[in-house]
């Protein structure tokens, strides 16, 4: 339970990267003077490089565990934060915050669920949930702390701060995490799983099996991406301003560290696949609320909603993984499906602002999302039901 702990605190502040550009977006437009799709560029990149953090260093986990990575990424946040508070043009914003801090983010979230899941076993589902609530425990947190700050101090001493913060944290927690984990391959034989593991295995091959999770975790997070990304800027555009859109990702976000612990809960009973597929099918209603609602208490509810239904599809395909796949290849499948969903999340933050400059309102946008849902939605539906039909029937 004490690395349990420890990898939260990890998960947490090492996440701040994924969300303080949400916060600051209409600052930074504003001081460089840049289009939506323009101002949104820092956060692609960041995505980008946060993908290929996941897989990088899920491959270095696999081996030499998680210290010596977590020690990289604090150093890499760090020199982010910090660089780019003192940038002086968009492309130089974009390259910094891009590799440094999408980069050291991604360190902080694949891995950490692939390493902690060698440590559970029959509670697996809820400890990697709960791994990756530090995600939107930072999301949570963050609008609160920074929704003033932006308005008062500029964002380029929130960006400083922060870095010297990571610094100062990230590091030391790291130095926890030196001892490995168990081989998971031999614990999972003497409990039985791996009999269950064989026979899910049965339905396609690994590499297919990575490929469609992969294609499916893009599709969702297309969908996940614009409310996430634009909820800020969505209200600005309505005159609530961005303490009204800081505030209301942050309730989106604290209602998804409920979905996410509950949805753990869920994939150790029913199993990955049905948690994410009923996470993907809220999600998709959750988006079609935001089309005829834009009150400021409709939009408030939607987005605790909205929350409350996406939360726990991410750390599934984790849970998918480690159920279908051999553990001592954990870290570098999950890194190549997240990468696959934060390619998703880069792509539909870019083009859900590309289709507002192109139409001057997020409803399309939104129709956009939906589309993608579907995809994901229909590869869930298609694992089940070729996972049910390769079990044998009972004798």
């Amino acid at each position: 339970m004490f690395r349990l702990a420890v990898t939260v605190v990890m998960a947490t502040i090492g996440s701040i990267g994924l969300w303080s550009y949400v916060i600051v977006m209409p600052a930074v437009q504003a001081e460089f003077d840049v289009d939506r799709a323009t101002a949104s560029i820092p956060y692609t990149m960041s995505m980008v490089f946060f993908a290929l953090g996941n897989v990088v260093v899920g491959r270095l986990i696999d081996r030499i565990g998680m210290m010596l990575p977590g020690l990289a990424a604090g150093v890499s946040l760090g020199i982010g934060f910090v660089a780019s508070s003192f940038v002086d043009s968009m492309w130089q914003l974009s390259i910094v915050h891009g590799v440094l801090i999408g980069i050291g983010t991604g360190s902080m979230f694949g891995p950490l669920m692939a390493n902690i899941s060698h440590w559970f076993v029959r509670r697996r589902g809820m400890a990697v949930a709960t791994v990756a609530c530090g995600n939107y425990f930072a999301g949570m947190l963050l609008p609160l702390v920074l929704q003033d700050s932006v308005t008062t101090d500029g964002w380029r001493p929130i960006y400083l701060a922060i870095g010297l913060f990571s610094v100062a944290t990230i590091l030391p927690l790291s130095l926890l995490l030196r001892r490995e984990g168990p081989k998971q391959d031999h614990v999972d034989r003497i409990t039985g799983i791996a009999g269950t593991e064989q026979l899910r295995m049965a339905a396609f091959t690994p590499r297919t099996m990575q490929t469609l999770l992969a294609i499916a975790g893009f599709g969702c997070c297309v969908a996940m991406s614009m409310p996430q990304v634009h909820i800020v800027a969505y209200c600005v555009d309505l005159g609530y301003g961005i303490a009204r859109g800081a505030e209301m990702l942050s309730l989106m976000l604290a209602a998804g560290v409920i979905s996410r612990l509950a949805s753990g809960v869920l994939a150790d009973y029913i199993g990955g696949v049905r948690t994410l597929l009923l996470g993907s099918v809220l999600q998709c209603v959750a988006l079609a609320l935001y089309l005829p609602f834009d009150g400021l208490a409709s939009l408030y509810a939607i987005s605790f909603v909205f929350g409350l239904f996406q939360g726990g599809i991410v750390p599934s395909y984790a849970i998918i993984i480690r159920e279908y796949l051999p553990a001592r290849e954990a870290g570098r499948r999950i890194g190549v499906v997240i990468f696959a969903t934060i390619g998703g999340m880069a792509f539909g933050g870019w083009v859900s602002g590309w289709i507002y400059d192109l139409t001057a309102s997020y409803q399309v946008a939104l129709l956009n999302g939906m589309a993608f849902n579907f995809l994901n939605m229909g590869i869930m539906a298609l694992i089940l039901w070729r996972t049910v039909r390769a079990r044998p029937a009972p004798a």
